[in-house]
């Protein structure tokens, strides 16, 4: 399995930090935003990772991280052309990267602690005996899950529907932005058509393998969506702060 992290976007509502740099590379607590998801790769057993950004923030990325040496990894860049083109359409970028071989997707502002290794043999185990399958990682929320794709499972933990943005969410788990998939992935995406805000959307991607019933969910304690608003990233670095000196991050 290869990683894949999304680092791209405009981050408007984050300005103006963000005319700085891209805002993967604003600090939380103690180190950078991006240095997060990298370490959640290597924790999980990922060696080569794809990184997709902008083409006016690779050179920002290229010169902290340079080849991935310092985090165990491969580190390979691809730039999104399109920034508004949506999150499946960043994923398309790795196409030639993964070379066939099932991939983990992490949106480089999600802040997180859950190793993801045993949930992704999971997956690789389903892959190895039913031939497709991707996983759908989730967050319980209460109130705030309507801000996201919105998952629901029955009692067996089986995933029902993905919905994104529902004005009457039908559970209370969020979809966080972070995605597994078999390598059937790119295929599916260039059958998406694009939303009515015009991206390429996950929550569609996902629908595309729940339809054949190989959606997998699974559910993860604490989350941070760190990039989406002064306050998120404010709760980001209060709370891994918290984490850090408790030697829990």
């Amino acid at each position: 399995m290869k990683g894949v992290i999304l680092a791209g976007g405009l981050a408007t509502r984050l300005r103006p930090l963000t005319m700085v740099t891209n805002k993967h590379l604003l600090p939380i607590y103690n180190k950078p935003m991006i240095y997060y998801p990298l370490e959640a790769m290597r924790k999980s057993g990922i060696k080569e990772v794809l990184l997709t950004t902008s083409g006016d923030h690779a050179g920002h990325f290229a010169n902290l991280l340079k080849d991935g040496e310092d985090f165990d990894l491969k580190l390979y860049y691809a730039i999104q052309k399109n920034s508004k083109a949506g999150i499946a359409d960043a994923i398309i970028l790795a196409e030639e990267f993964a070379q066939g071989e099932p991939i983990l997707v992490i949106l480089g502002d999600n802040i997180f602690d859950f190793n993801l290794k045993e949930s992704l043999r999971k997956l690789e185990e389903h892959i190895k005996k039913h031939g497709r399958g991707a996983m759908d990682f989730g967050v319980h929320m209460d109130t705030l899950a309507s801000q996201y794709g919105v998952i629901e499972i029955d009692k067996h933990g089986r995933v029902i529907s993905v919905e994104e943005k529902p004005k009457h969410p039908k559970s209370d788990i969020a979809q966080t932005g972070i995605y597994a998939y078999d390598g059937r992935v790119f295929d599916f995406i260039r059958k998406l058509k694009p939303s009515a805000r015009g991206e390429l959307e996950v929550t569609d991607l996902n629908n595309s393998y729940l339809q054949e019933g190989s959606l997998l969910c699974e559910i993860i304690d604490w989350w941070i969506d760190a990039g989406t608003s002064y306050d998120e990233l404010l709760r980001a670095n209060n709370e891994v702060a918290v984490r850090v000196r408790a030697n829990k991050l």
